[in-house]
């Protein structure tokens, strides 16, 4: 072969490997895209959603959660990807720090994950029974137990406490203040109601560690709710994060209240929800929205929050910004009445 021939050669085995380098070489980056919607109001066995011990009412209609799918912690992604996800529409691509602790392994991800999506259902049933003018109690709860504590496999997360050594409490200051009267080494008496069950446990209270003086029992209190209805959420547990809170709080009150709030639409839409109602923002609109389209849902709820992330209208489906759970039920109620010509708050007013 001529010289000319050999230069041709190398500098193609150049550049592929260059190019194979280029394109199986890590980025720091993941990617975002429209993942699967579910109709939380859909039946089956079991249904999405199941409420026992309330009165429940006919619904129609598709109301739908959304999600995201995005790189997992431990995967990588290439170059060619990155770039093709961020110029395609409806997709986005940002920095692995963004959605990723450094460090952080796909077991810690998901145990995350599920603890924000179990407190976003939690927060969902206060909300919708608040809103369905439900009576809701607070009570102090048992919010984390110090593993090897004086209350390990004695109170488990979620216990609400109706006493302390036979004195109700109303508060965690209550809770704190009660224990605290004791001395270190003490039996505790701790009256709590699990799973509808009241029952008395006995702990052995231990020394603080930052006071040797000051009797602690190895659990962290946080405000819980008393409620006579029995609502359960099935979801598959690869779907995670608080985003879908405003969601079940539709659909359980939809559920709990008479008339059907959809009247036969299908509405999609994301957002976090507080116990006292307030919807909060969340990411990946775009991707959402996108998903919401191709559940066939005509309306998608929009946190207030996030209209700096809407960017263009979509074409096919209403949007509608909300800040509450109130916000939310009206918005589907003028929808539901007049269709497309309804007048709904929108990002632009």
């Amino acid at each position: 072969m001529t010289r000319q021939t050999w230069t041709a050669l190398v500098s193609a085995v150049l550049f592929v490997a260059l190019a194979a380098a280029v394109a199986l070489t890590p980025i720091p980056f993941v990617t975002w895209n429209p993942g699967r919607t579910v109709n939380i109001l859909a039946g089956g066995q079991p249904p999405v959603l199941e409420v026992a011990g309330a009165r429940t009412y006919p619904t129609s209609g598709e109301l739908h959660l959304t999600t995201v799918s995005t790189t997992r912690v431990d995967s990588m992604l290439g170059l060619p990807e990155g770039v093709i996800a961020h110029w395609l529409p409806h997709r986005d691509t940002m920095p692995r720090e963004v959605i990723h602790r450094p460090g952080q392994t796909a077991e810690e991800v998901q145990a995350e994950e599920k603890r924000m999506m179990d407190t976003s259902q939690q927060d969902a049933v206060v909300a919708a029974l608040r809103e369905a003018d439900m009576e809701v109690t607070e009570r102090p709860a048992v919010g984390s137990v110090n593993v090897g504590g004086p209350a390990d496999g004695l109170l488990e997360p979620g216990d609400l406490i109706l006493a302390v050594d036979g004195q109700p409490v109303a508060t965690p200051n209550d809770v704190s203040a009660a224990v605290q009267r004791t001395e270190v080494g003490a039996t505790v008496e701790i009256t709590v109601l699990r799973a509808g069950t009241e029952r008395t446990v006995r702990v052995t209270s231990t020394a603080s560690n930052t006071d040797p003086k000051l009797p602690v029992i190895g659990i962290g209190v946080q405000v819980g709710y008393q409620h006579a209805a029995q609502i359960s959420i099935v979801i598959d547990s690869r779907i995670g994060g608080p985003s879908a809170g405003m969601i079940f709080a539709l659909g359980i009150y939809d559920v709990l209240t008479p008339g059907e709030l959809l009247q036969g639409n299908t509405v999609a839409g994301t957002g976090t929800i507080s116990p006292d109602g307030r919807v909060g923002g969340i990411g990946g609109v775009q991707e959402k929205i996108r998903a919401a389209e191709e559940s066939g849902a005509t309306l998608f709820l929009l946190p207030e929050a996030n209209c700096v992330d809407l960017g263009e209208p979509p074409r096919n489906v209403r949007v509608a910004k909300v800040a509450t759970l109130s916000e939310a039920v009206q918005a589907i109620s003028d929808y539901a009445s007049d269709g497309p010509d309804a007048v709904l708050p929108t990002c632009e007013r």
